[in-house]
């Protein structure tokens, strides 16, 4: 079995200051994506001396990576935070592993639904999130705020672009050095009658963020959840 690759857990002394947020469009049926809510509470505010960028990307395999890819040759940004909507969890999910394999329950916004295929022909089997989870997630709850660690991402569009963020980050010199991750959330409980309020949520991802950009390394505690 190959192992993901091993995360740089220390962060770079001199770095771009602003911060990359995205978040989904809606899809499978949902009005709206709690993700793309939070991404636009956050845009233009600042967090530790770095401006927030919040973005949209499709709900479709492959031009949700190349929307991304862009963004990032755009804005140069020192931290990459993707966002996605967990309909099962009711807590933020700070995602460990992104692994290589696209296999879709149903199908994208596009009408693709690749079955057992890589992300990226040739790449490693997964890879571990850059951020430091465990001192995110300390450091939300710490603040009521309910938030896991999670083991997998699933194998939708949101892995597709959780494993492409840090395909590119480990192999493109532009981006050494930088902190990149995908968070779940849940629904937002305005919208959907159940999840977390919207500021909330809110709250949660930018406590996340400033985190990812202060700890220089992440904290070890036992065990991945919060069970």
């Amino acid at each position: 079995m190959v192992s993901p690759t091993r995360p740089v857990v220390h962060f770079p002394q001199t770095l771009p200051l602003s911060v990359l947020v995205t978040g989904f469009d809606s899809f499978g049926g949902n009005t709206v994506n709690a993700s793309w809510l939070i991404a636009q509470q956050l845009h233009g505010s600042r967090i530790a001396g770095h401006r927030l960028i919040s973005a949209q990307l499709p709900t479709v395999f492959s031009q949700s990576a190349t929307d991304l890819y862009a963004l990032m040759r755009e804005h140069c940004p020192a931290l990459v935070i993707c966002l996605g909507l967990s309909e099962s969890t009711r807590s933020i999910s700070i995602e460990r592993i992104a692994i290589n394999v696209d296999d879709a329950r149903i199908a994208d916004n596009a009408g693709r639904q690749p079955i057992d295929e890589p992300v990226v022909l040739g790449a490693p089997a997964a890879y571990f999130s850059l951020l430091p989870i465990k001192a995110m997630r300390a450091a939300i709850n710490a603040k009521g705020i309910p938030a896991e660690i999670s083991q997998s991402a699933g194998t939708f569009v949101c892995n597709h672009v959780f494993f492409k963020l840090m395909h590119l980050l480990a192999t493109d010199d532009q981006f050494k050095g930088v902190r990149g991750g995908f968070m779940h959330v849940p629904p937002v409980s305005e919208t959907d009658g159940q999840g977390l309020p919207l500021a909330q949520l809110v709250d949660g991802v930018r406590i996340g963020v400033h985190t990812a950009l202060t700890a220089v390394a992440d904290i070890r505690t036992e065990g991945g959840s919060l069970n």
